[in-house]
C-alpha cells in the first residue's frame, strides 16, 4: 500500500467535521489507487470441501493445483456488520503539543472512520466515556446517522478520571451479534482491569482494535526546570525534577507500552500506537490490513481443518 500523504494539520484546519473525515478518506483512496467502490464489504471467510450441488463459480482451482483436492470458497457478507467507535474523551486527551489536542485529532479519526464505514455499506455506532459513559448511539446505517455521530463528537472532554472498564462492559452487554469494536484511547489507565474486558469481548467472537493516540510530547519528559504540574485529570500538582524524573518517566512510558501491546497480543486484539503528528489515515490502512491479515489466518484455518478430509469431485463422483 502506498503510505498515506495528506498532513494532519492542514486536515485539522477545515472547520467543518465531516468535510475533514471526507478529506482524509479521500487520501487514503488515492493512496490505495483505486475507487471507493472497491472496499471490504465483503471479506473471504473461509475453505470448506466441495460437495455436490455447490455452486462450481466458488472452486478454488488454484487450491486444487496444489492440493488435488477441490474447495469452495466461502465468503461472509459484511454489508451488515455492526462496528463500535468507543471514545476515550476524558481530560487526559486535551493535552495538545502541537496546534491542536489529542481530542481533536481522535475525534477526526472517528469521525474519518465513521464516514468510510458508512460507505462500506456497514452499521456504525458510537459510545464516548471519561468516568462515566457519555453518549450511545446504536450502530445503524440509515440516511442521518453519520451527521448524528459528527454532532455527539462535538462534546467537550470532562470528567476528572478515565474508566475504561465502563464502556468495553458495556458494548459487550450490547452487542448481540458479532461486531467490530474500536477503542480510541491515550489508554493512561492500569492495564488490569483493561485485559479482563477485552477477553470478554473476544470470548464473544467480536474483532477488537486498540488505537492509542500519544502527543509526540508525551514520549519525552518535555520539562527543562523544575516545575510544578498539574494532573489533568485529578488536579493535583506535583514537583518535577526533570534530570531525575526523565529517565524514570520514559520507563514508565515504555513499560506501559509493552504491557499494553503484550496483552493485545496475547488475546488477538490489534494495537497500534498513533502519534498525532502522523497522517490521520494510516488509522484505515491499518483497518484494512487488519481485515485482510484475519481473513487470510481465517483461510488457513479452514485448509487445516479439512486437511485430512476427502472432496467430492464437481462431476458428482467420490475422490
Amino acid at each position: 500500500m502506498v503510505a498515506a500523504q495528506v498532513d494532519p494539520l492542514a486536515v485539522m484546519r477545515i472547520k467543518n467535521l465531516q468535510l475533514r473525515a471526507k478529506a482524509v478518506v479521500e487520501g487514503f483512496y488515492n493512496g490505495l489507487h483505486r475507487s471507493p467502490s472497491h472496499g471490504f464489504s465483503v471479506e473471504f471467510s473461509e475453505y470448506r470441501p466441495y460437495t455436490v450441488g455447490d455452486d462450481l463459480r466458488g472452486l478454488d482451482w488454484k487450491l486444487f493445483a496444489r492440493s488435488d483436492r477441490y474447495y469452495i470458497k466461502k465468503f461472509e457478507d459484511e454489508t451488515n456488520r455492526r462496528c463500535y467507535l468507543v471514545l476515550d474523551q476524558s481530560q487526559s486527551m486535551g493535552f495538545g503539543s502541537l496546534d491542536y489536542s489529542k481530542i481533536e485529532y481522535a475525534r477526526t479519526m472517528v469521525a474519518t472512520l465513521a464516514y468510510y464505514l458508512t460507505q462500506q455499506r456497514d452499521s456504525v455506532g458510537l459510545m464516548t466515556f471519561d468516568e462515566t459513559i457519555g453518549d450511545y448511539i446504536s450502530a445503524r446505517n440509515r440516511p442521518g446517522h453519520l451527521r448524528q455521530i459528527l454532532v455527539a463528537l462535538s462534546r467537550e472532554v470532562g470528567g476528572s478520571g478515565t474508566d475504561i472498564d465502563a464502556p468495553l462492559q458495556q458494548i459487550a452487554s450490547l452487542i448481540r451479534r458479532r461486531g467490530l469494536v474500536i477503542l480510541i484511547s491515550d489508554l493512561l489507565a492500569p492495564v488490569e482491569s483493561l485485559q479482563t474486558n477485552l477477553a470478554y469481548l473476544r470470548s464473544r467472537g467480536h474483532e477488537v482494535m486498540l488505537l492509542r493516540i500519544i502527543d509526540p510530547a508525551e514520549t519525552q519528559l518535555q520539562i527543562q526546570s523544575p516545575s510544578m504540574v498539574v494532573d489533568m485529570e485529578s488536579g493535583k500538582e506535583i514537583y518535577i525534577d526533570p534530570e531525575s524524573a526523565r529517565r524514570d518517566y520514559v520507563n514508565r512510558f515504555e513499560e506501559h507500552g509493552r504491557q499494553l501491546q503484550a496483552i493485545c497480543e496475547s488475546l488477538g486484539v490489534d494495537f497500534f500506537p498513533i502519534l498525532t503528528d502522523q497522517p490521520i489515515e494510516q488509522v484505515l490502512f491499518h483497518l484494512v490490513n487488519s481485515q485482510q491479515r484475519r481473513s487470510a489466518r481465517t483461510a488457513r484455518s479452514g485448509m487445516l481443518a479439512n486437511a485430512n478430509g476427502s472432496g467430492a469431485s464437481p462431476s458428482g463422483g467420490a475422490r
